[in-house]
């Protein structure tokens, strides 16, 4: 009789789809902001008020925007990933290792709850 646990029991996976929920509320006012100061809903209509133009700012302006859009698309890949960590709960698979088949530590899993492979086994990627 095999003692290795195959998946998380319901509680656990219950507890995980909360943090899940909880960090999928920050990420989504994160993104809200974001995509806000890409598109300039906050700066009041007071974009070139005194403004002088010249090619340094321009320049500046146009990094940082690069900047922000990298960080929005990041933050919507992160949003993806819980989201389908939520799928994973609701089959029962959340917490699996995808190479290993093995049950990711919870601890991983409460550090980077969309993980999906073990430290080993993301380490042997490495390699």
């Amino acid at each position: 009789m095999s003692t290795i646990k195959n998946r998380y029991s319901d509680e656990d996976l219950e507890d995980f789809k909360n943090l899940i929920n909880e960090k999928l509320k920050v990420a989504h006012v994160d993104y809200s902001l974001l995509v806000g100061s890409l598109s300039h809903n906050d700066d009041h209509g007071t974009d070139d008020t005194g403004r002088s133009f010249n090619m340094m700012e321009d320049g500046s302006e146009t990094l940082s925007r690069e900047e922000v859009a990298q960080l929005a698309a990041r933050q919507e890949k992160f949003i993806q990933s819980l989201n389908a960590a939520l799928v994973r709960i609701e089959n029962k698979t959340y917490g699996v290792c995808r190479v290993t088949g093995l049950l990711i530590p919870k601890e991983r899993l409460r550090l980077v709850p969309h993980a999906t492979m073990s430290i080993d086994a993301k380490n042997a990627q490495k390699n």
